[in-house]
């Protein structure tokens, strides 16, 4: 496995990062012990990062599976834009993963400049958390390129995940072309990136290996944070980034798998989930929610919004 340091900010990571998403409770929903078994095979497998967020569930698995390990890097992410519910975000992820710090922690899916402006304060808290060594460094995620762009210019900010494939998808201000230029100005700035949604929320899966290369390939990038939710996945992914040959055996059983939004017939309609998917791929329809395939991310993260549980990925 191949490691770059993370911007400016001295951490070692792995050119593969476990994404965290899918094994929780807004996709897969493994049980405790299976999903900490899928990140510690990418452990095994020489992946020393993770991803995760408040919202999505999957601490415990994380605190399962690092339990002993003092070199591996874990990120997450919160909503929080106030100074103390962000203060009480960080503590509660160094609580729920077992640890007395957070390696990385940002602001969660910033989709402007002015949502920027107006998480002031909670990126006042990392920057002090930062230096009383809750957290080693703060950062934003972003879907936009709008926020890549200024959050390359803001001190606070050590670190960006911004949404990044070969064909733009989900980039909601632009294109991959435009996300490449600011994440190359990124890391010209001393900023740490690594991205998200290499393969399109798995509208690239078929072309998996040319998707991930590209990305890993475009000047600034540190690693990329790739959703696995078995040890098949986490197996193939490796060796796509070590540049060796998949074995074939598990590209067969990977080969027929795709992802989507199951949206059951108790849907109530209600329109929750359309207002938070940030892909704008989720509208009502004769009293339920519908999805456009093309637009979907499959993120899950409209099952977080949904009172009436009728969402999820399969």
């Amino acid at each position: 496995m191949e490691y770059r340091v993370l911007g400016n900010t001295g951490l070692l990571v792995s050119r593969l990062c476990f994404g965290a998403l899918t094994i929780g409770p807004l996709q897969a929903k493994l049980p405790l012990q299976s999903g900490a078994a899928v990140i510690r095979a990418a452990l095994d497998a020489g992946v020393n990062f993770i991803d995760t967020a408040e919202l999505y569930g999957t601490y415990p698995y994380i605190k399962a599976a690092i339990r002993g390990a003092t070199d591996v890097i874990v990120a997450s992410k919160s909503y929080a834009y106030t100074y103390d519910d962000m203060r009480r975000s960080v503590e509660e992820a160094c609580r729920a993963i077992g640890r007395d710090y957070i390696d990385i922690f940002l602001l969660h899916e910033q989709p402007s400049r002015l949502t920027l402006k107006g998480h002031a304060d909670a990126l006042a808290y990392l920057t002090d958390a930062k230096r009383q060594g809750t957290i080693r460094a703060a950062g934003v995620s972003t879907h936009t390129v709008e926020v890549a762009r200024a959050a390359a210019e803001m001190a606070a900010v050590d670190v960006i995940h911004p949404l990044f494939n070969r064909r733009g998808v989900g980039i909601m201000d632009g294109t991959a072309e435009d996300m490449a230029a600011a994440v190359a100005a990124a890391a010209a700035a001393g900023k740490g990136v690594y991205t998200m949604k290499a393969l399109g929320g798995g509208h690239l899966i078929k072309d998996a290996a040319a998707a991930l290369s590209w990305v890993l390939a475009s000047p600034g990038v540190c690693s990329v944070a790739v959703g696995m939710q078995s040890t098949d996945e986490v197996a193939y992914n490796c060796a796509l980034v070590k540049g060796t040959s998949p074995d074939r055996e598990i590209a067969g059983r990977l080969a027929g798998r795709t992802r989507r939004l199951l949206i059951e017939d108790w849907c109530a309609g209600c329109g929750r989930c359309a207002d938070k998917c940030p892909a704008g791929a989720l509208r009502l329809r004769d009293g339920r929610i519908a999805v456009d395939p093309a637009k979907c991310l499959c993120c899950g993260y409209c099952g977080a919004h949904c009172p009436e549980f009728c969402l999820k990925i399969i």
